[in-house]
């Protein structure tokens, strides 16, 4: 990475600080260079750091800035800028981390949040509620509409504060306040309707 921002700076120069990120975004989709080191520059500390929080892993995030950055070269030319540079990229990365964290914990749920993993301790019966309320809360997820299962997988899955959320999908604080309580509550009540007057959400 410090080479490649050493490259970046010789290269582009003091003025470069002036072209926005949608510019060089731009330029990168007719495969410019120097665009995509200074791209780099600019965001790859951050990326790096959004990932970490993510997978939580420095190898694993590491290998993700990696495959961010050369997805941006390839999907340059699709940028629309309906949203900042930052975001799209932030949205590339978070996709990258996503399909990293699903191929290593296929079919699994933190059982710190939702607390609906068995203990090991656990009695049959009480291996087997736990078992089914987990199954219930997958279905459940699964009926919502996507943006508010997205909120619940980044907020309670991927534990993402609502700052991070807000960043990545564009939108204010606020917004993701509201739409996180609305999903709670259609989850809650999609349990009941099930039997399970509560969940952990």
């Amino acid at each position: 990475m410090r080479h490649d921002r050493a490259i970046a700076e010789r290269s582009c120069g003091s003025s470069v600080k002036a072209i926005s990120d949608e510019a060089l975004i731009a330029l990168i989709a007719v495969r410019d260079k120097n665009a995509m080191r200074l791209v780099f520059v600019r965001h790859s500390a951050r990326v790096f750091r959004f990932l970490l929080r993510l997978v939580d892993n420095a190898a694993t995030a590491e290998d993700l800035v990696s495959e961010t950055f050369i997805e941006i070269w390839r999907q340059a030319g699709r940028f629309e800028a309906r949203s900042k540079a930052s975001t799209w990229i932030l949205g590339i990365a978070r996709y990258k981390a996503l399909s990293s964290l699903r191929q290593r914990h296929a079919d699994q749920l933190d059982d710190s949040v939702f607390e609906l993993v068995a203990d090991p301790m656990d009695d049959p019966e009480t291996s087997a509620q736990k078992n089914k309320r987990t199954a219930l809360l997958r279905d459940c997820l699964q009926q919502l509409p996507p943006a508010q299962r997205e909120l619940l997988d980044l907020i309670y899955y991927h534990e993402q504060s609502i700052a991070d959320v807000a960043r990545i999908i564009g939108v204010p604080e606020n917004t993701v306040k509201t739409r996180a309580f609305h999903a709670r509550k259609r989850v809650a009540a999609l349990m009941a309707e099930r039997g399970i007057e509560r969940t952990s959400l």
